[in-house]
């Protein structure tokens, strides 16, 4: 599980340094792709595998479905971990997500998200004041 917010930076190859609590999880690999809102989704590997093997059971009959996976799998980079706890992202995916220096690497329960800085505080500004007005109940008897 992945949990906190850290405060990264791109360096000038495009490396980014993980969190040392979340290193050992990755050890064995990362895979790194678009996600929604514009930001990167990074999956410890055998959680990547846990996604692929639900897309491949899900009908390609689904235009829905097609339309994701295209994505979703198009713009994966697999990536490992060096010596200093740095991944590569890849060019295509600073530029979706809009990444340049300043970062956030946030933990999202099974994945990290990666977000440009000031992307992640316009967004989490906007959801905190619709978080702290809910009135119902997200998953309802669980939350």
């Amino acid at each position: 599980m992945f949990l906190g917010t850290h405060h990264p930076r791109l360096d000038d190859k495009g490396r980014l340094i993980l969190p040392a609590k979340y290193r050992e999880e990755l050890a064995g690999g990362l895979v790194i792709t678009k996600g929604q809102e514009r930001c990167l989704y990074a999956f410890p590997l055998v959680e990547f595998q846990r996604i692929t093997e639900a897309l491949r059971t899900a009908p390609v009959t689904a235009k829905a479905v097609r339309d994701y996976s295209r994505v979703f799998f198009a713009s994966a980079s697999d990536e490992e971990l060096d010596r200093q706890g740095r991944i590569t992202v890849p060019p295509a995916l600073r530029e979706y997500a809009g990444l340049d220096r300043d970062c956030v690497v946030i933990g999202a329960n099974t994945r990290l998200e990666i977000w440009d800085a000031a992307a992640w505080e316009s967004y989490l500004g906007e959801q905190e004041q619709t978080f702290a007005g809910l009135s119902e109940e997200v998953l309802p008897g669980v939350l």
